[in-house]
């Protein structure tokens, strides 16, 4: 089965957050409302560096992909 790179997640006990989940590597959950991310890696020290330099750009893709899928369904 293909996943998509990012998908939205939900749940009831969590009313104020908004998750989305990065599916390739590195995974990991982001919650967009206070940027916290859950990695599904384990990283060593040299994974750690380039870990850094991808973050900012990681963050930036799933909060173009959230407004890109809200602004979908405002259109519908």
């Amino acid at each position: 089965m293909e996943l998509p790179k990012f998908l939205l997640g939900d749940n009831t006990d969590f009313a104020d957050a908004i998750f989305v989940i990065h599916t390739e590597f590195p995974r990991f959950v982001i919650n967009l409302v206070d940027d916290e991310i859950e990695w599904f890696e384990d990283f060593d020290g040299e994974d750690q560096e380039e870990l850094e330099t991808q973050v900012a750009v990681l963050i930036e893709e799933a909060t173009a992909f959230y407004d890109r899928e809200m602004e979908r369904y405002k259109e519908e």
